[in-house]
């Protein structure tokens, strides 16, 4: 049986995956409630999926980084 690797993001890996973004904006993004749940809290920040996120950024109409 094959186990498949976690996958994990930290907030400078969510900047670059939406075209370098502020570390603002990243902070704005991923307190928005239709963001994933991180899923860890470690003391250098929160954690997510990568496919979590990748999932949300392909669900979103226009680039995530440029929203209100």
């Amino acid at each position: 049986m094959a186990t498949k690797k976690l996958r994990l993001v930290g907030a400078h890996e969510i900047r670059m995956m939406l075209g370098g973004i502020s570390r603002q904006r990243v902070y704005q993004i991923t307190s928005r409630r239709d963001f994933p749940t991180p899923v860890a809290e470690l003391a250098m920040g929160n954690v997510w999926r990568t496919e979590d996120v990748e999932a949300w950024i392909a669900s979103r109409p226009s680039r995530a980084g440029a929203e209100d």
